[in-house]
């Protein structure tokens, strides 16, 4: 990457550290300049490859719905061109074999198609675990239960302050209070413990919603990053609920923040092939177990974002299940970037020098995050954009490739910086700027992966987003913290509390995690979310937000 390049993808600001207590500066005033590193502004390169993929996928499912009306108008034409005499006798001339065989082709194609397109899947509803308020923290709480655990110096315990202070998570979020013991607390059985308490108490509010029995579910998929113990998580849900013995269960580990995206792929996939049957997805992850205790600032990070959190779904493909399903999943996108060593290491668990076990968050983050979003979204495009955006894109994209002066640009790094910071240096650069599709039009609600301000921040900037597209992710981060794979879900939550959510309406939930994968999945509502429900995780405190970060 050239220099000029790295450059501009810095940001720098002035932070006022306050008066100096003690040394040879006592009772001046303190300043420090903090440089953050920004994602790339993605919307401004699209490698064309990938809008190849978005419609390769579009062409895909949609060659039947092409063929159809051809059809349609060429029997419309051949038949409309007769008189009903006409008709009769041309029917009449043909003998009853002839009829029989063309009836039984015509029966044996549709019944065909019918039975080779893919399944809806519906989402009947879905619960997220509210922790009970003695787990309820504060920032300063937060800090003190570290403090109290006496494994952090005073400086480490500076530096998660700072975190916290610039982080955009409030003052309720819940965490173990294990986490202020002085023992080790990343044991199996503190592991358990908390899994136990978190999954059980999704997937209790989960079956009571739906009416579901447990015995009823066909699928089960568990996704739970750091802590996979053995037996599995899916099977401890297994034991706990006694389910069926002939249930295809799967376990997901080690596949980060965007593991829950990946869950609802896979539980589609077994609705495909499994008729009439639910599915439940569980994403959650493990905050107590995940706790690092070494002085490795970059792997301090992560205990200063990560809250308790879980997560349930009910999916189903059953075709009853239309009228009183809350969604209907309509695409899913999943990008991988791990053939890439910087995007492979930009979140990697690791010991530290002390021998600490934690995990490792790269400077090069925001930047391979930024490119694994920027292709999703390219990907995502041609399927959900509507076909005037679609259309305005192809036309500057087709002038970009073929424009000579377009291709001068593109060798030029200068160029290249030129338009990553909007400069309008002459018509040359504006013919080699691409039309930014406006995704607004795409989707009505957005749920973007809570993983902190600056992220969100530098995602409401580079897609041209409104602070209330952004409301749901925002609060989500202020009120429960970044809850790993199950964060989108409370992020709906807060939708349906807001009953915000009608019937029509598209939903785009969106989250990234090591490896380094960005995945998309597209809901359309069946209904209008009228009244929260009694156990909403927003229930009790929906009236005071939002509030500003």
């Amino acid at each position: 990457m050239s220099r000029s390049t790295e450059q501009d993808l810095l940001s720098t600001e002035i932070v006022n550290r306050g008066i100096e207590p003690s040394g040879p500066n006592a009772g001046s005033p303190t300043f420090s300049v903090r440089v953050r590193r920004r994602l790339p502004d993605f919307l401004q390169s699209v490698n064309l490859k990938y809008v190849k993929l978005g419609y390769h996928y579009l062409i895909n499912h949609a060659v039947y719905l092409a063929t159809i009306p051809v059809l349609v108008l060429v029997f419309s034409a051949e038949v409309g061109s007769l008189s009903r005499e006409e008709i009769w006798k041309k029917l009449w001339d043909y003998d009853l074999a002839t009829v029989i065989g063309f009836f039984g082709v015509f029966v044996l194609t549709v019944c065909v198609y019918f039975m080779s397109r893919p399944r809806s899947v519906y989402l009947i509803d879905f619960a997220c675990f509210k922790p009970s308020d003695e787990l309820k923290v504060t920032r300063e709480e937060f800090i003190d239960l570290a403090r109290k655990s006496g494994k952090f110096d005073e400086e480490i315990l500076g530096f998660k302050k700072r975190i916290l202070q610039a982080s955009g998570i409030g003052d309720e979020t819940y965490v173990p209070r294990s986490i202020s013991s002085s023992e080790n607390i990343t044991t199996m059985k503190e592991g358990r413990e908390e899994a136990s308490m978190m999954i059980f108490g999704a997937l209790d509010e989960l079956f009571e919603k739906t009416r579901v029995k447990p015995k009823d579910v066909g699928v089960l998929v568990v996704n739970c990053s750091i802590f996979n113990p053995t037996p599995s998580l899916s099977a401890m849900v297994i034991n706990h609920y006694k389910m069926r013995g002939n249930i295809l269960s799967y376990n997901l580990g080690g596949m980060g923040c965007s593991a829950g995206i990946i869950a609802v792929d896979l539980a589609r996939d077994m609705l495909q092939s499994n008729p009439n049957s639910y599915a439940v997805v569980v994403s959650t992850e493990m905050v107590g177990y995940n706790w690092y205790v070494g002085r490795d600032k970059s792997m301090v990070i992560p205990n200063c974002f990560f809250r308790m959190g879980c997560s349930a779904v009910m999916l189903s493909n059953r075709r009853r299940d239309f009228r009183h399903a809350k969604y209907r999943l309509e695409h899913i996108v999943r990008t991988h970037k791990a053939a890439d060593d910087r995007s492979f290491r930009s979140v990697y668990q690791e010991e530290d020098e002390q021998g600490f076990k934690g995990l490792k968050i790269s400077r090069d983050l925001m930047e391979v995050g930024g490119e694994a979003l920027k292709t999703n979204i390219t990907t995502l495009g041609p399927l959900v954009l509507p076909f005037s955006e679609q259309l305005l894109f192809f036309a500057a994209l087709i002038r970009r490739t073929f424009s000579p002066a377009a291709k001068t640009t593109t060798t030029t790094s200068s160029s290249a910086t030129a338009k990553i910071n909007g400069a309008k240096s002459s018509s040359s650069s504006d013919l080699s700027k691409p039309y930014i599709p406006d995704y607004k039009l795409a989707f009505e609600h957005f749920c973007f992966h809570a993983a902190s301000k600056a992220v969100l921040e530098e995602l409401q900037k580079n897609l041209g987003l409104s602070d209330e597209n952004m409301e749901a992710s925002k609060m989500t981060l202020h009120r429960f913290g970044n809850t790993s794979s199950s964060g989108i879900w409370y992020e709906l939550a807060y939708m349906e509390a807001k009953e915000s959510v009608r019937r029509g309406d598209r939903v785009w939930q969106i989250a990234f995690g090591s490896g380094f994968k960005c995945n998309s999945v597209v809901w359309k509502a069946m209904r209008k979310v009228k009244k929260p429900a009694r156990n909403n995780p927003w229930v009790d405190c929906i009236d005071r937000y939002p509030v500003a970060l």
